[in-house]
């Protein structure tokens, strides 16, 4: 797959964030009444958009799910955040991948403040020429959008030369609907039978076949 542009997710794809996302949303749940001990559970949160996941799965109105949003960030702005960890070998793939001339850039759909505040606490800011997310509205919510932004915000011009590098089906979806080819992870939250229905170009079953595949 010869790419140049690589654009990375970040929950399920650089770091393991299980713990610290499904804390937080354990925590906005317990605010509306409802307690959920077991955090496997809320593995389906790590990587949609978060308002979207509290409808879905908990079927809160469009409004109960955006103060559910809110309720959510204050847990996770003072703790969740932290309470995650950067996957054994990323640094030496992210390394090796610059080494061989590949541009590196963030596109999660979580907020860009908190991508930004993740990457820099784990000092691995210096690998990306630039780390996009959501905003706080989210307005720039749904996976395309990100996509998008990186790309026009970058002032990357050819789109053939791109690749979205995601585990979750969302990641694959909102690459076609941009026009650009995806890479699913089987390391993260996505399983291959979700990866390979949503449309996926290749799979990479470990973090270190990312520097086969590129």
């Amino acid at each position: 797959m010869k790419k140049e542009y690589l654009l990375f997710d970040l929950d399920g794809t650089l770091t393991d964030s299980k713990e610290g996302i499904t804390k937080s949303v354990q925590y906005a749940l317990k605010a509306f009444g409802i307690e959920e001990e077991d955090l496997d559970r809320l593995c389906s949160f790590i990587g949609p958009p978060l308002k979207d996941s509290f409808m879905k799965y908990y079927g809160f109105s469009e409004e109960d799910a955006k103060r559910a949003v809110i309720v959510y960030r204050e847990y996770f702005s003072a703790r969740g955040l932290y309470e995650n960890r950067v996957y054994e070998g990323a640094e030496k793939v992210l390394q090796s991948l610059l080494d061989s001339g590949k541009k590196l850039y963030v596109a999660s759909s979580k907020p860009e403040y908190f991508v930004r505040k993740i990457l820099e606490h784990f000092h691995m800011d210096s690998y990306f020429r630039f780390m996009g997310g959501s905003d706080m509205e989210e307005v720039r919510g749904q996976k395309a959008d990100v996509i998008r932004y990186v790309l026009e915000e970058c002032e990357i011009i050819d789109w053939d030369k791109a690749v979205m590098i995601g585990d979750r089906e969302h990641d694959i979806l909102g690459a076609k609907e941009v026009g650009i080819d995806s890479v699913g992870v089987l390391y993260g939250f996505g399983s291959r039978q979700e990866l390979e229905e949503a449309g996926a170009g290749a799979i990479a079953e470990t973090i270190y076949d990312l520097e086969l595949l590129f």
